[in-house]
C-alpha cells in the first residue's frame, strides 16, 4: 500500500475542523506573555466551536522559542483537566505539526477530540541558534549553502531564500520586480485583514524602493518580520460533532508531512536546500489521496517567508508549471479575479510569522473562507482550500480543506 492510498484508507475516518482562533500579531516587545497569548488564542477557538475545555481529550502545542513544557504553562492558564498536552517543536512548521498529529490522533480513533495550539515569544532581529555549543542542525544546509552563494556577510535565512531566489532568476530569467509584485499582492490582501501585523499597502515601485538586504536580490520588503502570536485548531471527528452540536462544514480532506531527501543536498540547487522537493511531494500526496489535482483548489495559504519562497512554492504546489511563476504573477492568477487566491491573509509578508503559530494561523485563514466568514478577504466559491507551512531543518506539511 502507497502513502497515499494509506491516507485514503485513513479519510474515511473524517476529522472535522469544529473550531479555530488566533489573535492579531504583533512587533516583539508589543504583545502580552506567551501564556497570556495562548489562552486568548484558545479561548477564542473555544467560543467559536462551542465547547467546554474539559471535553478536550489530548493537546498538541507548538512553539520554538521556549524552554520544554512551556505548552503545559500556556494550557494551565485555560484548566487544569490533567489531558495529556505534547510539546512540539519542527522549526517555521511548528504549527501545522500539531496540528497534523492532532489530525492523526482523531482519524487513528485514539481521540475523539484534539486541540492543536502554537504560539511564539519571539526576539527582535535575525533568527539564530540558541545553543552553540553543539553541532547545529543546519549543519548541511549551511554547508551547501556557503558552497553554493557564499556571502557569509549576510544572515542565514536571507541566503537560503535570497539564493533560492536568485538561482530561479538565473535558470528562467526571473526580474526581481516579480518578488516586489507578490509583497505588494500580500500588502494588498492585509489591508482587509484587521488580525495582520502590517496593514499598510505598498505598491511594486515601494518594495523595490527599499533597502536592499541583498542588491539585486532581495530587499527588506521582501521579508517576513519577526512577530509574536498565537493561534488555535479544535479537530474530532464526526461522531463527536454530532454529538456536542458542533459545527460539521469544514473537514480535513488529506494531509501529508514530508522531510529531506538526498536530494536536499546533493541537486547542488538552492531551491532544493529550502525544501522545494519536500513541499512538491507532500502536495502530490495530498492531490493523490483526495484524488483532485491544483486545478480543484479555490485558496492556498502557503508559506511566503520571503517573497522568493511564495514563488518557488506556486510551481512545487503545482499552482503553475516550473519556470512558469514570473507569468502567473504577470496574469494575476495569485490573487482575486486569477486563478487561484494566494495568501488572502496577508500571509507571512503581512500578516507576521510568529513562528509556533505560523501554521495554524493558515488554517484560521482558510477554515474561515470555506465557512464563507472572511469578510472583505472572502473568496468566492470556496469549496477546497490548500495549506502549505515549511519549516527548514526540515519538514513540510501540506493540507487539504474541504467544505462539506
Amino acid at each position: 500500500m502507497t502513502i497515499a492510498s494509506s491516507m485514503a484508507a485513513a479519510a474515511a475516518r473524517p476529522v472535522l475542523v469544529a473550531g479555530v482562533g488566533m489573535i492579531p500579531f504583533a512587533k516583539p516587545g508589543a504583545h502580552k506573555p506567551y501564556p497570556e497569548m495562548a489562552a486568548a488564542a484558545v479561548q477564542a477557538c473555544l467560543v467559536d466551536a462551542g465547547l467546554g475545555y474539559e471535553l478536550i481529550q489530548q493537546a498538541y502545542v507548538g512553539y520554538v522559542y521556549g524552554d520544554s513544557t512551556a505548552g503545559q504553562r500556556a494550557l494551565y492558564e485555560v484548566g487544569l483537566t490533567g489531558l495529556p498536552i505534547i510539546n512540539v517543536n519542527n522549526n517555521c512548521s511548528t504549527g501545522s505539526t500539531a496540528l497534523y498529529l492532532a489530525r492523526q490522533a482523531v482519524q487513528s480513533g485514539a481521540v475523539d477530540c484534539a486541540l492543536a495550539l502554537g504560539f511564539e515569544h519571539m526576539t527582535p532581529g535575525a533568527l539564530g541558534a540558541q545553543f552553540t555549543d553543539r553541532p547545529s542542525p543546519f549543519e548541511w544546509f549551511d554547508r551547501e549553502t556557503d558552497a553554493l552563494v557564499g556571502h557569509g556577510e549576510i544572515p542565514l535565512a536571507l541566503r537560503y531564500f535570497g539564493g533560492a531566489g536568485l538561482a530561479h532568476m538565473q535558470q528562467w530569467g526571473t526580474p526581481l520586480t516579480t518578488f516586489a509584485k507578490i509583497r505588494a499582492k500580500a500588502s494588498r490582501h492585509a489591508a482587509n485583514n484587521p488580525l495582520a501585523l502590517f496593514q499598510k499597502v505598498v505598491t511594486t515601485e515601494e518594495v523595490m524602493a527599499a533597502p536592499m538586504l541583498w542588491p539585486g536580490v532581495m530587499t527588506r520588503l521582501m521579508a517576513c518580520p519577526p512577530t509574536c502570536g498565537a493561534a488555535a485548531a479544535l479537530v474530532c471527528s464526526e461522531a463527536f460533532a454530532q454529538k456536542h452540536g458542533l459545527r460539521r462544514d469544514v473537514r480535513i480532506r488529506a494531509q501529508a508531512m514530508t522531510t529531506d531527501t538526498p536530494a536536499t543536498f546533493e541537486s547542488r540547487d538552492m531551491r532544493e536546500v529550502v525544501g522545494f522537493s519536500m513541499a512538491r511531494s507532500a502536495a502530490q500526496q495530498v492531490y493523490e489521496a483526495a484524488g483532485v489535482g491544483p486545478e480543484d483548489v479555490q485558496v492556498v495559504e502557503l508559506h511566503d517567508c520571503f517573497a522568493q519562497n511564495e514563488l518557488l512554492t506556486y510551481e512545487a504546489l503545482g499552482l503553475c508549471p516550473v519556470g512558469g511563476a514570473e507569468k502567473f504573477v504577470d496574469d494575476g492568477d495569485n490573487t482575486y479575479g486569477g486563478r487561484y487566491v494566494t495568501n488572502p491573509s496577508g500571509g507571512l509578508l503581512s500578516k507576521g510569522h510568529p513562528l509556533g503559530a505560523t501554521g495554524l494561523a493558515q488554517c484560521t485563514e482558510l477554515v474561515q473562507q470555506l465557512r464563507g466568514q472572511a469578510g472583505a478577504r472572502q473568496v468566492d466559491g470556496a469549496r477546497l482550500a490548500l495549506q502549505h507551512n515549511l519549516g527548514l531543518g526540515g519538514a513540510c506539511v501540506v493540507t487539504l480543506y474541504e467544505r462539506v
